[in-house]
């Protein structure tokens, strides 16, 4: 099949949105699919492009397999509400181009990945015009989080983008997303339950795993064996409420055998570091690249997974699944019923949202029980092999999107060749000059 992936992240970023839809591509691609790719220069977390690349230049590559068309766009150097709007909707204009172009190649499948939801309208514009099938891939529910989040708060504003964002939705073929829980709220939306599929995300459990020895970074970071490593790793942006990690290791800033890692980059870092400032018990770093991040993520005694509770099954956070494989203990910060806490829960420690004391609380207990958290990490190590494997969920998008594209290319087939004589033949005629089944015209 020709598959054509249209979103604004994409390798070689190394976290969130931009890690998945590269590595769904590259999947594809390595089964026998063509697959292109629309995508913007990378820039994320750090929020500005990386070297190598512009961000007033279209350019094309090749990688793993996937041709790959970038689009310019405008990148803030400190993102707000307004800005991070403009910032979606450069791209949005300027991927355009990129995307009429892809018209005369015919996919049979466009698949758009939100954020940004800017794009659905040429994507269903494309998908009319190339006969393709639409599908959009919900990692994020920008919509709801830009006005729950306080990142905008305009409420006639709200009203307006939920409903242009529920018409959207409900003109694609396909509606996917990430949890159980946000697949339900793309329902809540007004999408036919049969057009709803929940696609997680997932790990490759061979490149993540437990070393059998302490971590390299120990050495490198000057951390005794016998300390407690608490990890933070991942984008450090409003969603996160990393604040409370701050606080959290202020609290615990009296005990000399617990570290707190902080690994990575985003909008809220420089208030991460203002927080922290002063206290001996934090150490940051920068994002590592991904043939180092086996060796970060076994760092960890203790993995911490802050969320603010207003953000609840809006994202699932993409930092988890490393987490899980590496087998380090987890916790997390979840309200019970949210697709965080009914993932973490049977094979972790959930605290209460925005609870630095929790959180305080949590590690405290963890940090002196050895045999806890070893139980905890082979728990999580274990759902990650049988439940995160990418086989499983790029086999289900396969599936599915076999199942849309034949039946799109019967409607096409009827459309194409209609009958126009008179008498209409008899069957056994008719049998004779129908039209190609659609495996017979379109083999996959």
């Amino acid at each position: 099949m020709k598959i054509l992936i249209y979103g604004l992240n994409y390798a070689p970023e190394l976290t969130g949105v931009g890690k998945y839809t590269a590595e769904m591509a590259v999947l594809l691609a390595s089964s026998g699919h063509e697959v292109r790719v629309v995508c913007a220069p990378p820039y994320y977390p750090e929020w500005h492009v990386a070297a190598d690349y512009v961000s007033w230049r279209y350019q094309r590559e090749m990688r793993d397999g996937v041709t790959i068309w970038r689009a310019p766009l405008w990148v803030p150097a400190r993102p707000n509400g307004l800005k991070r709007m403009l910032h979606l909707a450069s791209f949005a204009v300027s991927s355009l181009p990129l995307l009429a172009r892809q018209v005369l190649w015919r996919p049979d499948a466009a698949m758009l990945i939100a954020p940004t939801l800017m794009c659905a309208p040429a994507t269903l514009a494309l998908a009319r015009l190339a006969g393709a099938s639409a599908w959009v891939h919900i990692q994020d529910f920008e919509v709801d989080a830009a006005f729950d989040l306080g990142l905008l708060k305009s409420s006639r504003a709200a009203r307006v983008a939920r409903w242009i964002e529920s018409t959207l939705l409900r003109r694609f073929d396909t509606v996917s997303s990430i949890t159980p829980q946000m697949s339900s709220r793309v329902v809540q939306k007004g999408v036919e339950p049969s057009r709803v599929v929940c696609l997680p995300n997932w790990v490759d459990v061979s490149t993540i795993f437990p070393l059998a020895r302490a971590s390299g970074f120990r050495g490198l970071l000057g951390i005794p064996a016998d300390q407690k490593v608490v990890l933070y790793s991942g984008n450090m942006g409003a969603k996160q409420g990393i604040e409370t990690l701050a606080d959290a290791a202020a609290l615990l800033g009296a005990r000399a055998d617990v570290t707190f890692v902080f690994c990575g980059s985003g909008a809220a870092k420089e208030s991460l570091l203002e927080r922290c400032a002063g206290l001996k018990n934090c150490v940051f770093i920068a994002l590592q690249p991904a043939e180092h991040l086996n060796e970060l993520l076994n760092l960890a005694d203790i993995h911490v997974l802050p969320q603010r509770g207003d953000a609840a099954d809006l994202v699932m956070p993409s930092k988890l699944t490393g987490m899980f494989a590496s087998g380090r203990a987890v916790v997390a910060m979840a309200r019970r019923g949210t697709g965080l806490y009914d993932t973490v829960s049977p094979r972790g420690v959930v605290v209460p949202p925005d609870n630095a004391k929790a959180l305080a609380a949590a590690i405290t207990v963890l940090a002196s029980d050895p045999e806890r958290r070893a139980a905890l990490g082979k728990a999580a190590r274990d759902y990650a092999e049988c439940a995160l494997s990418p086989e499983a969920t790029i086999g289900a998008f396969e599936e599915r999107l076999v199942t849309l594209v034949r039946e799109s290319r019967g409607k096409r087939a009827k459309v194409e060749t209609p009958y126009f004589g008179s008498p209409r033949p008899s069957p056994a005629a008719a049998r004779q000059h129908k039209p190609a089944t659609t495996e017979e015209a379109a083999p996959d």
